[in-house]
């Protein structure tokens, strides 16, 4: 299983901008060092919260700034772009990380940038099947590629450099919608389920990706489950107790402050019709599973439970990147999870583990042949010294004990 993090990012309004994108990269810099597998940026225009607007340029700079980790856009929204310049900058930026980009898309989440971009947000969904199209095929095809769409044009078009993955990993976002599931089935392309918290997200997982499958089957395509990510909120600490103090004043701010006072999402934490805003808390989210708070054991036992509940499991988890905890706990706890939970997923410690039982299995048998090869060094060294005509030293005649 795949490990990263997905990073809008959240950043409570009023902050110094500098600052926290200082953070971001920080924040990637420190899960490359942990061995984290990925990380996807997202691209916000609006609304105050999430300020990355353009993922390839924060991704580039990541790249320098770090040595494995892979990155991609999550998402980068395509009916905001031209699907040329989409495909050349992203082949160029997987050219200079020599391979090291992924390219997540989606139709554009907020309303707000639809509104300033003049785009009506009922066509957002079709232009982006239509733009990531385009973008797949100048990256595959050779030749000239012409089409004549209903948002852009493309006449003999293709680049003059192509990624440097082939091919180079495509993800498109599902949310609420069935689009994204659809999107993928068309395209034969990775899906990014960013919002499998959600109320009835996790439910619905095993028919969103029957349905990936079944469109995928219309199109002469095919979807691998090893290409799917769950998004989850994940914080980390010694209890669990200390874990739901450390994330709940934050992610009370984030629920009420941004997603309901903000986006009017209040369909996301609402659990009946016309619930009070204040009683949104991060403690319902933790009670009925829509985030992953506690210790690395319970963090395990609730991964299991979602690769049960998907019906054939999953390629990777996202840690949905947030800021609810202080710096410092928020860094452990994605030290935690590199430690204590992504082994289990991983397989990286299995032969560790087999090794010890193996030894704990056999220690009588190879503690009494260590003893027997001590014996004979003491033997033999004192022997060594009699034989030249000198006294052996004590340490020739101490018993042997397991403490020894």
């Amino acid at each position: 299983m795949k490990f990263g993090i997905f990073m809008a990012p959240f950043h409570q309004v009023g902050e110094n901008p500098t600052l926290a994108f200082e953070r971001d990269m920080q924040l990637i810099e420190w899960l490359d060092n942990l061995g984290y597998d990925e990380a996807f940026i997202g691209e916000h225009h609006s609304a105050g919260w999430e300020i990355i607007s353009s993922p390839e340029i924060f991704m580039a700079v990541a790249a320098a700034r770090t040595k494995r980790i892979m990155l991609g856009s999550g998402v980068v929204s395509v009916p905001y772009h031209h699907p040329f310049h989409i495909a050349n900058r992203f082949a160029l930026l997987d050219q200079l990380t020599h391979g090291r980009v992924i390219l997540g898309c989606g139709p554009g989440a907020l309303p707000s940038d639809a509104y300033m971009l003049g785009i009506e947000t009922t066509t957002q969904r079709d232009r982006m099947v239509e733009g990531l199209q385009a973008v797949m095929r100048l990256f595959n095809e050779e030749g000239g590629v012409t089409v004549d769409g209903s948002y852009f044009k493309l006449r003999e078009a293709h680049l003059q450099v192509k990624p440097f993955q082939n091919p180079l990993p495509v993800f498109v976002a599902n949310t609420i919608s069935p689009s994204g599931m659809v999107a993928a089935g068309k395209l034969g392309c990775g899906v990014l389920s960013v919002a499998a918290f959600s109320p009835g997200g996790l439910a619905s997982l095993p028919k969103r990706w029957a349905m990936a499958e079944e469109i995928a089957a219309e199109n002469g395509k095919t979807v691998d489950r090893k290409n799917w990510r769950l998004v989850f909120p994940v914080h980390l600490a010694e209890s669990s107790k200390e874990a739901a103090d450390d994330v709940r004043e934050g992610g009370n701010a984030w629920i009420q402050k941004y997603f309901i006072e903000t986006l009017a999402a209040r369909i996301q934490f609402e659990e009946y019709p016309g619930q009070p805003t204040d009683e949104m808390t991060m403690d319902r989210m933790i009670g009925r599973g829509g985030a992953i708070v506690g210790t690395p054991d319970e963090a395990i036992k609730r991964i299991n439970d979602v690769i049960e509940v998907s019906g054939g499991g999953f390629g990777g988890l996202l840690v949905l990147a947030h800021e609810w905890a202080s710096r410092e706990k928020t860094l452990k706890s994605y030290e935690m999870l590199a430690r204590y939970v992504m082994p289990k997923f991983q397989g990286s410690a299995v032969p560790i583990e087999y090794s010890q039982q193996w030894t704990a299995q056999r220690r009588d048998q190879l503690f009494s042949s260590s003893v027997q090869a001590v014996v004979k060094a003491m033997h033999d060294y004192k022997e060594h010294r009699q034989a030249a005509g000198q006294t052996p030293s004590d340490l020739a005649d101490q018993p042997i004990t397991r403490t020894r």
